[in-house]
C-alpha cells in the first residue's frame, strides 16, 4: 500500500514537471514569434463594377490589381450583384473572391426586383474581400437623398487580432454626406477593436465631412502626408476622394497610390499594424 502510494507520487510529480515544461516551451514560442505585431496591407478600390477605362467589364483585371499589390484585406465600391447586362448578371464580390481565393461580404444598397428573365434580385453595393477569415458582418443603410447609401462592416480575425472594418460609398451632396458621417460616427461607439475606415467619400480632405468624420471616430488619415494622392479621375487626377482612415492604436506606413485602368477611380493601398 505504500509502495502503491509512492508510485502514484512519482507519477504526479513528473507529470507536473511536463505541464510546467510545456507551459514554458508555449510561453517561448509566443514570445518568439506569437506575440509579434501582425502588418496586413489594405486596399480601397471604387472598381465601377468592374469596367474600365477601355469601357471593358473585366473583373479579372480588378483581381490582377489585388495580386499586384498583394493587398490582404480589400474594401470595394460600386459592386454589381446580378444587377444587369452591364455586368453580365454576375455577383460580382462571389466572382472576384473566387479568381482571388479570399473570403467575402456583400452589402446591398439597392435590392431591386429581378430583371425580366432572372430569378435573382438586382444588387448593387459594397464588399469586403479578406486573406483572413471574416467572422461577423452587416450592412446598415445611412440615410440618403438620392441613391441609397450604406455602412458594411465586416469583423476580420487577423491571426488572432479583431480588426473592424467599415467601407461606405458616401452621398453626392454636402448636406446627405453630412448627415450619413453623424451615423457613421454613432455606429461606430459600439465598436472598440481596432478599426479601418475605408472607401468613396465623395468629399476631399479639406472639406467639413473629413474633418467631422476624423475628429468624431478619432481616425487618422493615412494618406495625409502623401504629395501625389489624388484618386479620380484616373488619367491626371485631381481629386482625393478615396480613403483609409484607422483609428489610433493602428500604426501604418508605405502609403501608396497603385495606378490601374481597370477603373474610373485609383486604388489605394496602406500597409497597416496591429498590436497584439
Amino acid at each position: 500500500m505504500i509502495e502503491g502510494s509512492g508510485y502514484l507520487k512519482r507519477v504526479f510529480i513528473g507529470f507536473s514537471f511536463m505541464l510546467i515544461l510545456s507551459f514554458a516551451l508555449s510561453e517561448h514560442i509566443h514570445a518568439k514569434g506569437f506575440g509579434k505585431d501582425i502588418t496586413v496591407k489594405v486596399m480601397s478600390y471604387n472598381i465601377h463594377h468592374a469596367v474600365g477605362l477601355d469601357n471593358e467589364l473585366s473583373l479579372p483585371s480588378i483581381a490582377n490589381v489585388i495580386k499586384e499589390t498583394n493587398a490582404d484585406i480589400i474594401a470595394i465600391q460600386e459592386v454589381d450583384r446580378y444587377f444587369g447586362e452591364r455586368s453580365q448578371f454576375v455577383d460580382q464580390a462571389r466572382e472576384l473572391a473566387k479568381l482571388v481565393g479570399y473570403h467575402y461580404t456583400f452589402g446591398a444598397n439597392l435590392n431591386l426586383k429581378p430583371a425580366p428573365g432572372q430569378v435573382e434580385n438586382r444588387q448593387y453595393g459594397t464588399a469586403i474581400l479578406s486573406k483572413y477569415p471574416i467572422i461577423d458582418s452587416k450592412n446598415i443603410h445611412l440615410s440618403s437623398d438620392g441613391e441609397q447609401r450604406g455602412l458594411l462592416i465586416g469583423k476580420v480575425n487577423v491571426r488572432g487580432v479583431h480588426l473592424t472594418v467599415f467601407n461606405t460609398h458616401l452621398g453626392l451632396s454636402h448636406v446627405e454626406r453630412m448627415g450619413q458621417v453623424e451615423e457613421i460616427i454613432g455606429i461606430s461607439s459600439y465598436y472598440n477593436e481596432p478599426t479601418v475606415l475605408m472607401g468613396d467619400l465623395n468629399a476631399e480632405p479639406k472639406s467639413k465631412e473629413l474633418e467631422r468624420l476624423q475628429t468624431g471616430l478619432n481616425v487618422v488619415d493615412t494618406f495625409k502626408d502623401v504629395v501625389e494622392a489624388n484618386t479620380y479621375p484616373v488619367l491626371h487626377p485631381t481629386k482625393r476622394i478615396d480613403y483609409i482612415l484607422t483609428s489610433s492604436d493602428v500604426t501604418y506606413k508605405n502609403s501608396n497610390v497603385h495606378y490601374s485602368e481597370s477603373s474610373d477611380h485609383l486604388p489605394i493601398v496602406v500597409d497597416i499594424t496591429l498590436k497584439r
